[in-house]
């Protein structure tokens, strides 16, 4: 089989255009199958000058800054047992399940995460108050991301 490389090689822009993980095209008895491996996360590379004399490095200051962007909570983070969009409402225009200092019952919903057009409901694991959500609605969310705090 005679492979065309200018054929594989616009399959692959178009893979990168798409943000498609693979594309497979099929002439007769030719198929020319490409695929790539996505990542989970996008990998950041940054420069890094070093600090006049006198000044604090930036790796000091940022232990402080990661304290102070989450703040604690008494109680128990539900966190997200998937990747997708949360939603604090059961549909548009709707009241949210729950708002803060709400009194909760194991079992209860808090909120759904939808991934893949599906809608998982994301429930209390106990029963408590609210203390705090997370999130925001239409929020995309991480596995593992910390939800709502239940006290």
């Amino acid at each position: 089989m005679n492979i065309d490389g200018a054929l594989v090689r616009e399959l692959a822009e178009l893979l990168s255009d798409t943000n498609l993980s693979e594309i497979e095209v099929e002439d007769g008895e030719r198929r020319i199958r490409v695929a790539r491996t996505l990542m989970a996360a996008p990998m950041v590379q940054a420069a890094v000058a070093p600090a006049p004399a006198g000044v604090a490095a930036p790796a000091a200051a940022a232990p402080a800054a990661a304290e102070a962007a989450a703040p604690a909570f008494d109680g128990t983070a539900v966190k997200s047992p998937m990747v997708g969009t949360a939603y604090l409402a059961p549909e548009p225009g709707s009241a949210n399940f729950i708002s803060v200092g709400q009194s909760v019952k194991a079992g209860d919903t808090l909120l759904i995460i939808e991934a893949m057009k599906v809608m998982n409901p994301i429930t209390a694991p106990a029963a408590g108050t609210v203390k705090a959500i997370l999130v925001d609605n239409s929020q995309p969310v991480e596995f593992d991301q910390p939800l709502v705090v239940i006290g």
